[in-house]
């Protein structure tokens, strides 16, 4: 069974909302929760969309080997996925989302080639991807031209994933992504 779906995106591209809705439409699709020290956004609760940790928590952790990919973001932030998660999802035969920038993804698709399906996530186009990380309404200026300077490094990845989604439309988005899913377990899973 290919139990871990890594969803990985250009910033700004709805990852986050893609992998809310696909937890709507199939519940069970269970999401990994990663660890990270940048702060809390609004809206946002520890334990539920993140384990925020400080520095000092999660270089205690990568030093123990605990996780299964890690990265410090933009020169700022640390993010990682727990090894731990995914060890939970193979012992129960489920399904893991795994919301990832694109060299988290190859990690995990290094470590667990034969149960990962990794899709990426591209916007309609560059200037809606712009839009998008303005209307957040979450970054400066100045995190969003980094966000945008990635973007061309992030677009270089694209050729090593097994799907590629251009996310028009979130709910035709889930669609693909869901069919993407079931195509790749066929006979192995059938959503809910």
């Amino acid at each position: 069974m290919k139990n871990f779906v890594i969803i990985s995106a250009p910033s700004g591209s709805g990852k986050s909302t893609l992998c809310r809705a696909l937890q709507v439409k199939d519940s069970s699709i269970h999401f990994s929760l990663s660890s990270t020290t940048r702060e809390k956004r609004n809206g946002e609760e520890d334990g539920v969309d993140y384990r925020f940790l400080t520095n000092d928590e999660f270089k205690l952790g990568i030093a123990k080997d605990e996780y299964a990919e890690w990265e410090k973001i933009h020169g700022d932030y640390y993010y990682g996925t727990p090894k731990a998660n995914f060890q939970h999802a193979v012992d129960r035969q489920q399904i893991l989302l795994l919301e990832l920038d694109v060299k988290g993804a190859m990690s995990v698709k290094k470590l667990y080639p034969d149960q990962t399906i990794s899709i990426f996530v591209e916007p309609p186009s560059l200037e809606d991807l712009k839009i998008r990380l303005q209307n957040r309404g979450t970054d400066s200026e100045v995190r969003i031209a980094k966000r945008l300077e990635r973007l061309e490094s992030e677009l270089a990845y694209k050729s090593n994933f097994d799907h590629h989604v251009i996310n028009d439309s979130v709910d035709q988005a889930v669609i693909d992504i869901l069919n993407i899913i079931q195509h790749e377990n066929e006979g192995v899973y059938h959503g809910t």
